[in-house]
């Protein structure tokens, strides 16, 4: 991939030169946190090196018992703080109308959503990554239904507002699912002892999450060139497996196992009456009504608290129209606000490469040219990438408000794209982490914001994919 930087952008790329399941009681598959313990979903943001060299603290003092404001504002994030504001100058300058930015970004057709991972529970990369995206301009933060994570990805918002005060404040959002056959609810998991000590460890490799680590250890006297003698410690790193499943066919001994559970609804819905929750989406695999019927009914009374419902799900082939139509029927008497579509092409693949953009496209250019669709917002997910603009362009569908081929006057709506946006998901959170494993984590999870330099690079990077979709105007195009 090559990037051509026009004179334009320079500023704001480089704004430095401008300044075994387990079921419970109720028959449902129980998330693997509450069968093993909990893992990092309940740990704070350790103290910063700034406070040991300041004297407040001693080092050997232990970690506070809440989070940390955030740090005041250092002379060196003003790069950063001139690249964001460059967002929010041509954010500011495109609003119209009464609706919510975040919806008219929908009406726009450049709405952009960050998927975190309905099964990523990694709060302290959580909260890095909704600072970054917040400052690059998001228009929704898509998070795993927990309490925990939520608060990770409000506090990362906040550290952002912290940045930059006029920051627009992204919609939370958070994952639930109707049935445990869904991909994106499950784990992956394996006893390490179990694993041959000259195993080569492709699980360790192929991981996209970094969720599992092994290392060997020596068993009785012997040494380390005797590894047949030895043994694996360590294994899956549950808070952030995110159940993409690239591990289960690698094992050559076929040792690995997915866990798949279902959310809560009674957790969810107490969610769903924060203050600082705004949308839910539920994940469904379409293979039936049944499930989302009873998943609606356990969550309608607390779904007036949102104000966008999304539903996720596959291209099912010809019954897919009939089948989103029977859920629309099903939400249609309690949705208050707005609802969505998130069109899933091929889930958690995104940082595979070029080609896997190609079902998620597919699927908008079959929805887009039927007529039957149901009411709301269509988005697309699975398999995006920094491709997935350019292919939208070519089958005419981005910022479309007519399907090509047909008459002005078989519009949607003259105010209403066809597809509303795009979901960033295994992507977005790859070209983040390679900034974020170059951050020094010798005091304990990073606080990006403390690395000035390196919460730069990582926004230069957001941008290089929130920008083609919003259309920033200093923004450099991909080729």
């Amino acid at each position: 991939m090559t990037r051509t930087v026009s004179e334009s952008s320079e500023s704001l790329l480089n704004p430095v030169a401008t300044v075994d399941q387990g079921i419970d009681g109720r028959g449902l598959f129980l998330h693997p946190r509450e069968r093993n313990g909990t893992g990092l979903w309940n740990q704070i943001f350790p103290i910063s090196r700034s406070h040991f060299d300041s004297g407040e603290v001693a080092e050997g003092e232990a970690m506070a018992a809440v989070p940390l404001p955030p740090p005041p504002l250092l002379a060196s994030h003003a790069a950063v703080r001139a690249a964001a504001s460059a967002v929010c100058r041509s954010r500011r300058a495109r609003r119209a109308g009464d609706q919510p930015p975040q919806v008219a970004a929908l009406l726009r057709g450049d709405w952009v959503k960050l998927i975190c991972g309905a099964s990523f529970e990694d709060a302290a990369d959580v909260r890095n990554l909704s600072l970054v995206y917040t400052l690059a301009g998001v228009d929704c933060i898509d998070c795993a239904a927990d309490a925990s994570v939520v608060g990770a990805v409000n506090e990362g918002i906040d550290v952002a507002a912290s940045i930059i005060p006029a920051v627009q404040r992204p919609w939370v959002m958070v994952s639930v699912n109707d049935d445990c056959r869904d991909l994106h609810f499950r784990k992956a998991e394996f006893d390490p002892e179990d694993c041959p000590p000259d195993c080569s460890k492709p699980c360790e490799k192929v991981c996209p999450a970094d969720a599992i680590s092994l290392e060997s250890v020596m068993v009785g006297e012997h040494t380390q060139s005797d590894p047949l003698h030895g043994k694996f410690k360590g294994g899956v790193l549950t808070e952030r497996c995110y159940g993409c499943g690239r591990c289960l066919p690698v094992c050559p001994y076929d040792r690995i196992r997915a866990v798949s559970y279902v959310r809560d609804p009674t957790t969810t819905s107490e969610l769903l009456k924060r203050n600082d929750v705004d949308a839910i989406e539920i994940h469904t695999t379409g293979k039936g009504t049944d499930t989302f019927n009873t998943l609606w009914n356990s969550l309608r009374e607390s779904i007036s608290n949102v104000k966008l419902v999304a539903v996720s799900m596959p291209d099912i082939g010809e019954s897919t129209v009939d089948f989103m139509n029977a859920l629309y029927a099903i939400m249609e008497p309690h949705i208050q606000g707005y609802n969505l579509w998130q069109l899933d092409g091929r889930p958690m693949s995104g940082d595979i490469g070029r080609g896997a953009t190609r079902e998620t496209v597919s699927f908008a250019v079959h929805m887009a040219s039927v007529s039957e669709r149901p009411p709301g917002f269509y988005q697309l997910a699975g398999g995006t990438n920094s491709y997935t603009v350019d292919c939208l362009k070519k089958a005419g569908l981005f910022r479309s408000t007519t399907f090509p081929g047909t008459a002005t006057s078989e519009m949607i709506g003259s105010q209403q794209t066809l597809i509303g946006g795009i979901a960033y998901g295994g992507y977005a959170r790859k070209i983040i982490g390679r900034t974020l494993r170059k951050v020094p984590a010798q005091f304990g999870c990073v606080r990006i914001e403390d690395h000035p330099e390196h919460l730069l690079e990582a926004l230069q990077e957001a941008l290089s994919l929130v920008g083609p979709v919003k259309g920033y105007p200093a923004l450099s195009s991909l080729s």
